[in-house]
């Protein structure tokens, strides 16, 4: 497996999953964690006891099972995709690929950060899904 810096893309699959579900919790943030299989992000964990609202949210990292992530992801409820000092922080903690999806949450309103708050490229890549969730089975 790979190491959380090799990360080449995010499935466009997940990305259409992180895109709806931001959409569905408006006018709350959502916030995640990201999983990533041989370099691709495909998975996307919400953690019980994770709270949101209007302003922020809160992942509760002592519910993450035993288990390798490579990053987090979280909306915005507005167009602003730049991270706050808080979310700095959050990333210096927990992977290299951090995800901000802004308004209107399409695939031209996100951005991903490195863990010091520094944008990095990720791009969208066409993979199947199935192949990765069979290894689960």
């Amino acid at each position: 497996m790979r190491q959380q810096r090799d990360v080449e893309g995010i499935a466009r699959d997940t990305m259409h999953f992180i895109l709806e579900v931001c959409r569905s919790t408006m006018p709350r943030e959502f916030a995640g964690l990201l999983r990533a299989e041989d370099g691709i992000i495909t998975e996307v964990l919400m953690l019980p006891g994770t709270e949101s609202s209007s302003r922020s949210a809160l992942i509760r990292m002592y519910m993450l099972p035993n288990m390798s992530i490579v990053g987090s992801v979280h909306s915005h409820p507005s167009p602003n995709i730049r991270p706050s000092t808080a979310d700095r922080i959050f990333f210096s903690k927990t992977g290299d690929c951090h995800i901000i999806v802004g308004l209107p949450f399409d695939e031209d309103s996100w951005a991903c950060y490195d863990r010091t708050g520094t944008p990095r490229r990720l791009p969208l890549l066409d993979v199947e899904l199935d192949d990765y969730e069979e290894e689960w089975l």
